[in-house]
């Protein structure tokens, strides 16, 4: 499996990003540009995915790295954002969070 540090997503351009958290985690701040697929919904929504290489994040990187090994599976080039958007928050870079 694919991995990559926060760091190293926070340096990606046009690679596209999907937050498989479960929308009430999502709403509550994400990594700005991502797209919410929760994993509990990935299964009927793989017609959402990228068809280019993307990565996968979570909280905290297990949910995404299930995820990842599981499309991997289906032939997508898919790579797995360690640390998650837990990481993401605590190295103090910006989130995105839906107005009201």
């Amino acid at each position: 499996m694919k991995s990559i540090t926060v760091a190293e997503l926070a340096a990606r351009e046009n690679t596209p990003l999907i937050d498989v958290r479960e929308a009430d985690e999502f709403i509550g701040g994400h990594v700005p540009g991502a797209v919410n697929i929760p994993m509990s919904e990935i299964g009927s929504r793989l017609e959402e995915l990228p068809a280019e290489a993307f990565d996968v994040i979570c909280q905290l990187g297990g949910r995404s790295a299930r995820v990842v090994e599981a499309l991997e599976a289906r032939g997508y080039d898919v790579t797995n954002v360690e640390g998650g958007t837990g990481e993401w928050i605590a190295q103090g870079r910006e989130v995105q969070v839906p107005s009201a």
